[in-house]
């Protein structure tokens, strides 16, 4: 069985090691994800509660991180990364993460999540081309990689440009 808590300092080796693990046979990485995670969390965009692991048999083998974006005058968040262990993918695992962090995410009040990722794999949550939404990647992307989900149904007339985090580089 799998249990989805919010990771704690204890988990941070394992997660780095499961982080550089999932990236090092990705198709998309800049091989530094698990780098990233250690800078987010030292960061004013972490939030605690959207920082998820997901635990086998007392062995972390997936891991998911949301944190703080801008757009215009909004505060949302950006999906990034989520990764699971190799030999436990295609296993439901990364779904269960994203969803119970959507549902943290819209408990918190977020209006949006942003992802910029697989466009085979994120529409099963929601997501779509964040432009059809108004809002739009600070750098140049396929629309179809560059994408958005609506947490909850308030009509909040967010548009813009994304500002990532500094740590993220952009």
């Amino acid at each position: 069985m799998i249990e989805i808590r919010q990771e704690n300092q204890k988990d941070y080796e394992e997660v780095y090691r499961v982080i550089k693990t999932a990236f090092e046979t990705a198709e998309h990485s800049d091989g530094n994800e698990h780098d990233l995670v250690v800078a987010l969390r030292n960061s004013d965009s972490f939030i605690p509660e959207l920082s998820l692991v997901a635990v086998k048999e007392d062995k972390i083998v997936g891991y998911i991180l949301f944190t703080k974006i801008k757009i215009e005058n909004y505060e949302e968040i950006a999906l990034a990364p989520l990764a699971v262990l190799p030999e436990y993918q295609k296993q439901g695992i990364g779904s269960m993460l994203i969803e119970q962090g959507h549902k943290i995410a819209k408990q918190l009040g977020y209006h949006y999540s942003i992802v910029l990722g697989s466009e085979n794999y994120y529409p099963k949550f929601g997501y779509i081309p964040a432009i059809q939404y108004g809002i739009q990647a600070p750098f140049d992307v396929a629309n179809e990689n560059f994408m958005a989900v609506k947490l909850n149904d308030a009509d909040t007339g967010i548009q813009g440009v994304v500002q990532y985090a500094k740590e993220f580089g952009i």
